[in-house]
């Protein structure tokens, strides 16, 4: 994911920064080697016992807990003091240089982590359950396993490191396993007997909050290499986005940067040769307290006239940056039976309902979800039966939203999807959801 280097951006290589550290033992060194003592002491026979030493290795921590695997120990059971692994810090450059070794950025940082409801360490503690448990994930999905079988282990694992618990913490929004021409919005419903193939081309797209803090983060497999350049456009279009990105940055600026790096790609499949576009209706996103979307949109093209959103991003926002890539339309619509739904923002207070059962299913709604958005699978998990009438009122109510599969409608079109959240602090940017994978 090589950054474009744009005059009036961030220019600098994510290549440069160090990657988030993150915790697979918690382990302590041994005893330091006292050979140098022993030969004092002993003389020659000591020299010649000290040639056949050998360095003592690490011994873990005397009931130091480790995580399983598959993944199922809570992050507060391996990170007991509260401190979870910061992202990758990128600094700020140009304009913004100054705010690396500003006290007064700095006091306001120290300001922020203070604050229970905006706590970075919530952001953190999400950050490190998804690396942990994409880790797993992406040595383990394999072709001939069903779509319900992978979006489980993701889940259950996601649900034990993050120790579910209501609203407090748990899964941000419903697995997106998204293959081929199908770019986002699809899960598993029940009964849904969908198995990964050697030649699909899968996005992973899932989400987890802690206090409502959540952490959105994607890649995409594949598992042969027809389509490795995608992949690769797709995840350098990603980085230049990251990099783009900053207090006072102008969304149109990140969509040109982000553009200018997925286009320079082609696929050769069969002696055919496939452009790579920028899918254009699909973009990234502000992440709010309990909501994925918070009202500005990070675009992924080049926009031009009254379609230029000169919006810029501000200190303390909390943004998703996603790439799409097709070697189709470049365009995605909504198109197949729909998994995932999210209440509708200002619900009243005694909405007009004449069936009891819609009634019953908003609250049921209301009381797991609030506004976090949910699927199918997640109703069958919480005891509902028979709700499909209901639910289906609900949406032409327009109390809950539907989110249908978004598919690009060319023939053989293939999607790849990256994604990262970042947080702009005021001293640097924090790639909070950056592992070693990607």
């Amino acid at each position: 994911m090589t950054p474009v280097a744009i005059p009036t951006l961030e220019n600098l290589s994510l290549e440069d920064a160090p990657p988030a550290k993150h915790v697979d033992d918690v382990e302590e060194d041994g005893d330091e080697d006292d050979e140098g003592d022993e030969a004092g002491a002993e003389g020659a026979v000591g020299d010649a016992k000290k040639k056949k030493k050998k360095k003592k290795s690490k011994k873990k921590k005397s009931g130091a807990v480790t995580q399983s695997e598959p993944p199922r120990v809570g992050l507060t059971k391996l990170f007991k003091d509260g401190i979870f692994p910061v992202g990758q810090e990128v600094e700020y450059l140009n304009d913004n240089a100054y705010r690396t070794t500003s006290e007064e950025c700095r006091e306001r940082e120290r300001l922020a982590q203070g604050d229970p409801t905006d706590t970075y360490q919530n952001i953190r503690r999400a950050a490190e359950c998804h690396r942990q448990v994409r880790s797993y994930a992406r040595q383990n999905i394999k072709p001939g396993m069903s779509m319900t079988e992978i979006a489980n282990m993701i889940e259950d694992g996601t649900r034990a490191l993050v120790e579910e618990n209501g609203f407090e913490s748990g899964i941000g929004f419903p697995t997106g396993l998204s293959v081929n021409e199908v770019a986002a919005h699809y899960t598993p419903n029940a009964g849904d007997t969908k198995i990964l193939q050697k030649s699909d081309v899968m996005k992973v797209d899932f989400g987890i909050h802690v206090n409502g803090r959540i952490v959105d983060s994607a890649f995409t497999m594949n598992f042969e290499p027809t389509w490795d350049r995608l992949l690769e456009a797709v995840k350098e279009a990603t980085n230049a986005g990251i990099s783009a990105a900053g207090i006072d940055v102008r969304m149109c600026d990140i969509g040109e940067a982000v553009q200018e790096v997925m286009e320079s790609y082609e696929v050769e499949v069969g002696g055919k040769t496939h452009p790579v576009k920028s899918i254009a209706n699909l973009s990234g996103h502000t992440i709010v307290p309990y909501s994925i979307h918070g009202g500005k949109s990070v675009p992924i093209v080049k926009q031009f006239g009254a379609d230029r959103d000169e919006t810029k991003m501000e200190e303390g926002e909390y943004f998703a940056i996603e790439t799409f890539g097709s070697t189709g339309r470049g365009r995605v619509v909504e198109e197949g039976a729909c998994s995932h739904y999210a209440l509708a923002k200002d619900i009243p207070a005694r909405p007009s309902l004449q069936h009891q059962s819609a009634k019953s299913l908003l609250k049921s709604l209301q009381k797991n979800f609030g506004t976090l958005p949910f699927c199918r699978r997640y109703l069958d998990k919480a005891g509902e039966k028979n709700y499909l009438l209901a639910l289906n009122t609900l949406v032409r109510e327009n109390l809950v939203m539907d989110y249908p599969p978004l598919v690009d409608t060319q023939p053989g079109a293939m999607t790849a999807q990256f994604e990262h959240t970042i947080l702009l602090r005021p001293t640097c940017k924090e790639v909070v959801s950056r592992g070693d994978d990607y």
